[in-house]
Order: C-alpha cells, then sequence, then structure tokens
C-alpha cells in the first residue's frame, strides 16, 4: 500500500490556481442514473490494481482539510480534498490565511422555511468551497434535533423529518451545481453528543423510518447527494459505521448510489464496515497501521472476506459522482471568491430565519424620532460576533463580522445615542458545566491587582502535580474550566473575552492532565446570604481568608456549595486549587467557583447595564449560549437556562426599561418561561452568523418583515423534553411523538410551539379545498389549496403550514398533528392569492414494521393549515383511497 501522501504535497497535486469567480457547473444533474456516468466509472475500476482500490477506500491523514483521500494518479482519479461544514466552509490547514463566510446555523436556515434560499445557499457553499481547494463538502446536516439538550442541535434543521429532508434536498442540490459533492450527515439517530462514541440509540423499526431517517429519503430522493456519512453512535447496539443499514436502507431502499463514509474515527472494524455498506474510512487521527481499512482491507479481501465485487462496489460509488459532478474535469481552485456577494446571502438567511416570538403594543420595529433618542444595547457579547456554535462546524476566520452592537448604532445613526454594557462576563466551553453560574469577574480580583482590575490570578500546569513552571501565568475573569475537544485548534467558539478560555485553545499540553491554582478576592456587591460553591471533576478545594472550606473529590461532574454571611464591600482572600488527570483525549480539566444568591443581588457588571436600560428610551438585551460537538461523557447542555445569569440579567434590565427587546442568539431554542412574561418583544436570531449585527438592527428597525417560523417547539421546561442519557444505552420511549408531535399527544402546553412566528403584517386563511392528484406528481398525492391574505398595508411573507391528523387507522398510534407540506408565500399589502400545497402520499402512511412496507390506511383524515402547529385557521378532510 502506498504511503499517505504529504499535506505539501497534496495541495500541489490537487490545486490549481484560477481567476474566475464562478465555478464550473457539474456535468450532470442525474449522475446516478446517467449510463455515460456508469460507463466510464466501470471502465477505470476495470483498470484499477486491487491496491488501488483498497487506497480509494482508505482516507488519509492530511491536515489541510477536514477529511482527505488520496487520488489514484495512474488511472487518472483526483484526490477528494474534503471541507466541513454545514454552516460554512471550514478551512482545516493550519497554514493558510484563509477566511470564508459564516452562515448562520442550520436551525436559522431550517427557520426560513424556504427551500429556494436553502437551494442559493448550497450554491454560494459549493462556490466557496470550489475557490479554497475543496470538491468535497461536508454537509448538509440532517440529524433530527430530538431534544434541545444536543449540543450538536445548531447543525440541524430542527425537530421534524419532513422539514429536514426538503430543507436538506434544496441545499444538496445547491451544492451540486458545482464541481462539488454534498454529504448528506450523520447516519443514523445521531442526537447527542455525551458519550457518542460509545452510546447506542434504541429505536424502534417504525421510529427509524417515520422520524430518523425520513430526511435521508428525501435528501437522496429529491437531491441525489454524492456522499453520505456514518455516525459515532451505535443504533440499537450495532455501531453505525458497521450497521447493515446502510445497505439495507440507505442504499437498498432509499436509492443512494453515491459512497458513504465514516465519520472522524467512527469505523469499528475491517470485515463487517465493508460488508455492511462502509464505502470509505475516514481514519481520523489513529497511527500508523492503527487505519481498520488499508492494510487491513487488502488483507481482507486476498482471504476472500470481503469480495472483490463488493471492492469493486467501493470504488464505483466514489466514482460516479466524481464522474457526474465534474470533479473530474474541474479541478478545484485555490482563489478568490465574492466574499460580498457570499456575505449578503448570509445575511439575508439570518433576516430570513429570525423569529419574532412575540411583540406585545407593537414595540417592534422601533420607529427612531422625538421618543426614541437613546438605546442601551446590552449583553456579555453583543459588541462581538462570536455566537456560533464549536466543534467542526466553527468558522474561526470569516470574512468580516458586524457584531449587534455594531449593526444597531450605524442603523440608528448619528441622532440617537446608543450605548453598550456587557451586564454578565463573555461566554465561553466553560458555560456547559452543570450547575450555578460563576462568580463574575467584576467581584474578583486578582493578587497585587488595582480596585479597577476584575478576575483571579491564574496559573496551570500540564500535569496533575503543579510540577515545573505553569504552561500559563494570567488573569482569569472566572474560575470557568471545562477544556478538551472544544478548544482543539480552531474548534472553540469561545467569547473573546474568555481569557483563559483563548489562551489554552490550540494548547494542546494543557487539554489533558491538568493542575490549576486561582487566589485573590472577592469583593461582596452586597450584605446577604450566599453560598460558593465548586463544581468539578477531580479534586477541588476552596479556601477562604486562608482556610479550607470546601474539597470537592469525584471521578465524575459533582457540585458542592457552603453557605456564606457576606458584607458589601468587604474583601475576602480566595484561592481555589484543582488537580485532574484528564477523563479522554477529547475531555481535560473541569472546575467552576460558583455563586448562588437572590435574585435581588447584581454584580457590579449588571447593575452598570440596568442603570444604562434605565436611562435610554428602549433596551435592546443580545443574549447567547455555547453549544459544540464533543465526545466527552458530558459534552451537551445541562440545562435550558441561559449561561452566566443572563435569565435574571433580562430580568432586571425589563424591570428598569419597560421597552426591553431580547435578541436571543443561541444554537437551539431555550428556556424563555422564565423572564418572558417581563418583556414585550422577543427575536430568536439562533446563531445568526458573520452579518447578525446588520440582520438584526435590520428587523429590530423594521427594514425587514419577520417571516421565520420555529422549526422546533420551544418548552416551558426541561422536564417536557427527553434528557441526554449518560449512561451507554440512550432509549428513545417516545417513538414516533418527537417534537411537538409528543407535545400534542402528551397534551403538554410548550412556550413556542413548532411552526411559530410573528410578522409586522397580519395573514388570514380561507377557502380550504382538498383535491385528489397533482398535475405531474405520483398518483395518490394531496393537492391542498386556500386563499392566503395579507391584511396589512406592508408587504410580508407567511410561511403557510399544511398538516394531518390521525391516520385513519387502529393498528399503530399516530401523531394528533404531523407537518405535511409547508411553502413560504411573498405577499404585497392587502394582497389575497391562492396557495396551493401538494402532500405527498408518503406523508398519509405509516410504517408497518411487521411487513416491512408503508402504509396507507382508507378513510377520512383531517388536515389543518394555519401559521404553526397549533394555529391552524383551516380545517378539512381528505378522503383517503
Amino acid at each position: 500500500m502506498r504511503r499517505p501522501t504529504l499535506p505539501g504535497k497534496a495541495m500541489a497535486v490537487c490545486c490549481v490556481v484560477a481567476s474566475g469567480l464562478a465555478a464550473p457547473a457539474a456535468a450532470t444533474a442525474a449522475w446516478d442514473t446517467d449510463p455515460a456516468v456508469e460507463q466510464r466509472a466501470n471502465a477505470i475500476v476495470a483498470g484499477m490494481t486491487t491496491e488501488e482500490k483498497v487506497d480509494l477506500a482508505t482516507g488519509q491523514l492530511n491536515n489541510f482539510y477536514g477529511f482527505f483521500n488520496n487520488g489514484e494518479e495512474r488511472v487518472g482519479i483526483p484526490a477528494q480534498t474534503m471541507a466541513d461544514g454545514p454552516v460554512g466552509v471550514r478551512i482545516a490547514n493550519p497554514n493558510a490565511d484563509r477566511r470564508t463566510t459564516r452562515f448562520p446555523s442550520g436551525t436559522a436556515m431550517g427557520a426560513t422555511f424556504d427551500r429556494a434560499l436553502l437551494r442559493l445557499v448550497g450554491e454560494t457553499l459549493g462556490n466557496e468551497a470550489f475557490h479554497t481547494g475543496h470538491n468535497v463538502l461536508l454537509a448538509p446536516s440532517v440529524d433530527i434535533a430530538r431534544t434541545p439538550l444536543w449540543g450538536r442541535t445548531f447543525e440541524g434543521f430542527g425537530e421534524d423529518p419532513l422539514l429536514s429532508g426538503e430543507i436538506g434536498a434544496a441545499y444538496i442540490a445547491g451544492v451540486q451545481t458545482n464541481p462539488v459533492m454534498a454529504t448528506i450527515k450523520h447516519f443514523a439517530v445521531n442526537d447527542q453528543e455525551t458519550s457518542r462514541f460509545t452510546i447506542s440509540s434504541q429505536v424502534d423499526d417504525r421510529t427509524l423510518h417515520e422520524i430518523y431517517t425520513k430526511p435521508y429519503e428525501i435528501g437522496v430522493r429529491e437531491a441525489s447527494p454524492g456522499a453520505a456519512m456514518c455516525s459515532f453512535n451505535r443504533l440499537n447496539e450495532v455501531a453505525a459505521c458497521e450497521n447493515p443499514l446502510m445497505n439495507t436502507l440507505l442504499k437498498g431502499e432509499y436509492g443512494h448510489r453515491g459512497f458513504t463514509m465514516s465519520d472522524y474515527n467512527a469505523t469499528p472494524s475491517t470485515v463487517r464496515a465493508a460488508n455492511s455498506g462502509l464505502d470509505q474510512e475516514q481514519p481520523g487521527d489513529q497511527g500508523p497501521g492503527s487505519a481498520n481499512f488499508g492494510e487491513r482491507l487488502l488483507a481482507a479481501v486476498d482471504a476472500g472476506d470481503v469480495s472483490m465485487t463488493r471492492l469493486d462496489d467501493m470504488a464505483r460509488r466514489q466514482l460516479r459522482p466524481m464522474i457526474g459532478l465534474g470533479l473530474f474535469d474541474n479541478p478545484v481552485q485555490a482563489d478568490r471568491f465574492d466574499e460580498q456577494a457570499h456575505g449578503q446571502v448570509a445575511r439575508r438567511v439570518a433576516q430570513e430565519g429570525t423569529v419574532l416570538l412575540k411583540n406585545e403594543r407593537r414595540t417592534l420595529p422601533f420607529r427612531l424620532g422625538a421618543r426614541l433618542r437613546s438605546i442601551a444595547v446590552i449583553g456579555p457579547d453583543a459588541d462581538n460576533a462570536s455566537a456560533q456554535g464549536g466543534g467542526s462546524a466553527t468558522i474561526a476566520n470569516a470574512t468580516y463580522e458586524v457584531s449587534p452592537l455594531e449593526g444597531i448604532r450605524r442603523r440608528a445613526g448619528s441622532g440617537t445615542r446608543v450605548t453598550y454594557a456587557a451586564g454578565t462576563d463573555g461566554i465561553s466551553e466553560g458555560d456547559l458545566l452543570p450547575g450555578p453560574a460563576p462568580v463574575p469577574s467584576t467581584i474578583l480580583r486578582p493578587d497585587g491587582g488595582q480596585p479597577g482590575d476584575r478576575g483571579l490570578h491564574a496559573q496551570f500546569w500540564p500535569n496533575t502535580s503543579f510540577a515545573g513552571a505553569p504552561g500559563l501565568d494570567l488573569v482569569d475573569p472566572n474560575v470557568n474550566v471545562n477544556w478538551g475537544f472544544q478548544n482543539f485548534s480552531g474548534f472553540n467558539a469561545a467569547s473573546p473575552k474568555a481569557t483563559s478560555s483563548q489562551a489554552v485553545t490550540g494548547n494542546t499540553s494543557l487539554l489533558g492532565d491538568l493542575s490549576a491554582r486561582w487566589t485573590g478576592e472577592l469583593i461582596p456587591p452586597a450584605t446577604a446570604d450566599y453560598r460558593l460553591g465548586l463544581t468539578s471533576r477531580g479534586t477541588a478545594r476552596l479556601f477562604i481568608d486562608g482556610a479550607l472550606v470546601l474539597e470537592n473529590t469525584s471521578d465524575a461532574v459533582t457540585t458542592q456549595s457552603v453557605p456564606v454571611s457576606l458584607r458589601a464591600g468587604e474583601p475576602r482572600s480566595v484561592r481555589i486549587e484543582y488537580s485532574a488527570p484528564a477523563f479522554s483525549m477529547f475531555q481535560g480539566g473541569q472546575v467552576r467557583f460558583f455563586w448562588d444568591h437572590d435574585d435581588s443581588v447584581m454584580a457590579p457588571a449588571m447593575r452598570d447595564a440596568v442603570a444604562d436600560a434605565r436611562a435610554a428610551d428602549a433596551a435592546v438585551v443580545v443574549v447567547r449560549d455555547y453549544e459544540t460537538e464533543g465526545g466527552s461523557r458530558q459534552a451537551d447542555r445541562p440545562h435550558l437556562n441561559l449561561p452566566k445569569e443572563q435569565d435574571q440579567l433580562i430580568r432586571r434590565v425589563a424591570r428598569a426599561n419597560p421597552n426591553t427587546v431580547v435578541v436571543i442568539t443561541t444554537g437551539g431554542v431555550t428556556k424563555t418561561s422564565n423572564w418572558e412574561e417581563d418583556v414585550r418583544a422577543i427575536l430568536q436570531a439562533w446563531y445568526p452568523g458573520q452579518e447578525q449585527g446588520n440582520a438584526i438592527a435590520d428587523i429590530v428597525f423594521g427594514d425587514v418583515n419577520p417571516s421565520g417560523k420555529l422549526p422546533a417547539t420551544i418548552p416551558n421546561d426541561e422536564s417536557q423534553v427527553p434528557p441526554i442519557d449518560l449512561d451507554q444505552v440512550a432509549e428513545h420511549p417516545e417513538g414516533v411523538f418527537v417534537g411537538y408531535r409528543g407535545f400534542q399527544q402528551r397534551g403538554d402546553t410548550p412556550s413556542y410551539p413548532f411552526g411559530h412566528g410573528l410578522s409586522y403584517s397580519t395573514f388570514g386563511y380561507r377557502l380550504l379545498r382538498v383535491a385528489d392528484g397533482a398535475p405531474g406528481t405520483p398518483q395518490g398525492d394531496v393537492r391542498v389549496s386556500f386563499r392566503l391574505r395579507n391584511r396589512s398595508r406592508r408587504a410580508g411573507a407567511e410561511v403557510a403550514q399544511v398538516y394531518i391528523g390521525r391516520l385513519p387507522t387502529r393498528s399503530v398510534s399516530t401523531p394528533p398533528r404531523q407537518l405535511a407540506g409547508f411553502q413560504k408565500v411573498q405577499l404585497a399589502g392587502h394582497e389575497a392569492r391562492r396557495v396551493t400545497v401538494t402532500i405527498p402520499r408518503r406523508s398519509l402512511s405509516y410504517w408497518d414494521s411487521g411487513a416491512q412496507h408503508w402504509v396507507t390506511p382508507s378513510g377520512n383524515l383531517p388536515v389543518y393549515v394555519g401559521g404553526s402547529s397549533e394555529d391552524t385557521a383551516l380545517a378539512g378532510v381528505i378522503n383517503v383511497r
């Protein structure tokens, strides 16, 4: 076998410099059925040696790319140079000074409910991938957000399989208008990060078909992605990347004719993986000789354990999309792309994906004038654009960034005073730890610090014994360490204000075994009874005035606290000592020094923000969270509250200024129930991408009429959503009743339902008609039409949603409502239009696990039409035959 190509040689071989801004078009949109493509692929396979076929099935270590696969030069096969997605083209090359467009999160894309826009997103990302030296984009992610606690929620399109499939198909089709392959991922039932390498998702066959793999069926049928990626987890005790479902379901039932690759380090075997349908191993970071394909696959073929027919199929499946999508004939380029044009596409997604959750007393849009001459912008990271997801989807170097503060200040103009106050410390990966919030920097003073200094003096050692010189010595705003995978170079989405988080990112010596010490003073903001404590894994000690008051020793993350009575302004000496071995290669030190107190107690930074709000005519509070992929024992969100006491910040600001607007910049939905009654207007902006400031200002000031709809239900609290499983088996007892289906089945009331989203316009629905069949559609599809009117003078867009009720059968339990179709409709002021939505027969069916096929029961089926899963103005009946 050939040794892996060196990174420098790979770049020289695979990339050429060209001056054009547009990528060549893909050779054929029907690559998977084109006889000429099949003939050329067969001819190449016939001329390959066994070693070359095995090499094609074996990805190579190459840090210039997300993943990489050697070209086979003798037979003219180009290298596969892969870029991480799905919210931008991630440049993995540590030596490259290249910037790419940071798009809004997948949840924002899903919230647009706009197939045409997502096709444009795909076209833009495919163009950007091509012009940055990549011919495979590792996107989109169509994983279902079973629970909003999942740390990777931000990558996908929400909780509904039809929405995820339709939006994902449009994305794929757009990417592949370029000579770039899209990769639909992660197959299958990938829905938590905690213990993701070992967890087994236990899912029954019906739920698998109707919920978790339905987006793959839609994506493959409508857009023919060149590649698919299997996931880390086990599925019903069988690892996803050696699961026969790759053959029987993805390739068999759904008809995927491209190839299936493994995720990083996700291939558990050689023979079983190959024979179960894995076509390409991406080896991850194994050392020489440890890959399960490569030499081991060659030996398995020589021994007859993997047939030559199967090896030929692996090669052919890679060659079909490479030929048909133009990868052979259009070498990738390393040149320029239109940064401003791409940025405007990102801005449009942020605009259309923002959901107006609440708007009492027409608080929005803001109207500049005599009643609005000052605006207080508040939020820990409102002055930067760091709100994005962490991990392999991170776009560390955006082409440019516009913060919420900058966007609002620019749009408000010189005649309006815009102030800024952080209110709390910046958000980082440490905020994924459970328990109360860390002690804020504004009540801490480092050893030797002056009265205005904030934080504690911190020292960190790359061992568990405080031995030698510290690897880091700095002033840390908080004791809030949660280091590991998320701190790998280019993976961290922490606030630039999170000093130790930024300093340690890429410093691998401190991401394993760790000891640390923080010293300084705590200056209480009010005379009160507090609880001070530690959340940690390993050994952590808290000293107050030199006395040990608390010691935490555990192999798991635990929380302990002690009561302390403190007087305002009286400094107390504090010291925190911590040591712990690495939990794994993906999880290092974990420790937080926290406080717990009455809601009336505010740190100075929060008091300053409240004072700004009180002095202003309006307040805009921009809040965020931290989400990331992981793999450690605790990698998902610990709860649905906002970190760093941002919930308290909202409440206190709203009491000081009734004209308060909250802008939520989170990857998935977050709990609003503990403050939503205090504020008049709420915008769910997701992770809004690099144009976030402009997009937020566009909506706040009314330059854009909001049209986003929730792609996931906002619960009242964690009791309404499935928990993250901390054991090795993740049961899915809710079955098909995922997301809003489960809320309605149980009779639970959410804070905001799936599909909800207000507008500055109002819309009316009338005159529902139901008819069998639609021109040009398969037999059995149903056409639903209705009259949609914009009742306002202002132009706006409405996402008309069609739901079906319980299927007319007693054989299985079916949801009270499930999305069966949708259409985004742009209407001028007072315009009315007849809208037609086609419901595919599959939406009228359920999967019969015993018979192993879809069943469409006959009878009367309720159909509902409206603006959300619960706000349906029209109801009718489909007579299913």
